[in-house]
């Protein structure tokens, strides 16, 4: 049976993490996953979409990142990005909040579909908190592990990379955001897009006409935030 750190197969992630893997908190991770599994359990994403937001936005692509905290616990719904969802499965909530701010932002019309991989291949890394959650029960895997191994990656992008711009909605992610260095990156703080929180001040912010604007200034190609339509459109008949 692999072990853990045979699930994260991305080359740049992996050098950068193969220590990580062997430290007694990872371990303890590990067998926790694995009996959980070996019960039954139903765990999402499924094990070859855990690590799917490194294996899709390599270390040396990095551009920005956006913070998560827990996979969605519905059937068919996490895919290891956080705030997407694949293509076919109902727009949650709070994407489209976010949604509705690019309208608002850059004029960018809302697309039919919740997948946001095509930001992740131009190096949005959509890192959730924690990487995994038991189906129907809301933040089941907290607190047993993946909080320090996302510290870590945040931490492998705060050290080695410059001009990377963090977006921290909401008192979670700006917590566990709170050790970035604002002096070589850019670090944007907004109100958490879901409907409980938005209405408060998450609307009319401009995160990615801002975030465009610095990496510009930076020498860095922006981010296309429009997202392509999914399926066939089918034209009236004469």
């Amino acid at each position: 049976m692999q072990s853990m750190k045979d699930w994260l197969k991305e080359p740049s992630w992996k050098t950068r993490l193969e220590e990580t893997f062997k430290l007694p908190y990872m371990q303890k991770l590990e067998a926790f996953l694995r009996g959980e599994m070996q019960v039954g359990k139903t765990i999402y994403p499924q094990k070859h979409g855990i690590f799917h937001a490194l294996h899709v936005t390599p270390f040396d692509e990095v551009k920005v990142v956006i913070l998560g905290q827990d996979p969605y616990h519905g059937e068919g719904q996490a895919h290891g990005l956080c705030f997407s969802v694949p293509k076919g499965v109902r727009v949650p909530p709070s994407l489209k909040n976010i949604y509705k701010e690019i309208g608002e932002d850059l004029g960018f019309e809302a697309p039919n579909h919740g997948c946001l991989e095509s930001w992740a291949k131009q190096g949005v890394l959509l890192l959730n908190s924690v990487l995994t959650v038991e189906q129907s029960k809301a933040a089941s895997h907290q607190k047993k592990g993946w909080e320090k191994f996302t510290d870590k990656v945040i931490s492998l992008i705060n050290d080695e990379k410059e001009h990377v711009v963090f977006i921290l909605w909401g008192a979670y992610a700006q917590k566990k955001g709170a050790f970035i260095d604002a002096s070589k990156h850019l670090v944007i703080h907004g109100l958490h897009p879901s409907p409980l929180s938005a209405h408060r001040g998450f609307f009319g912010q401009h995160y990615f006409s801002k975030t465009n604007t610095y990496l510009e200034e930076c020498g860095q190609k922006p981010i296309d935030w429009s997202l392509p339509t999914y399926g066939q459109v089918l034209l009236p008949l004469k």
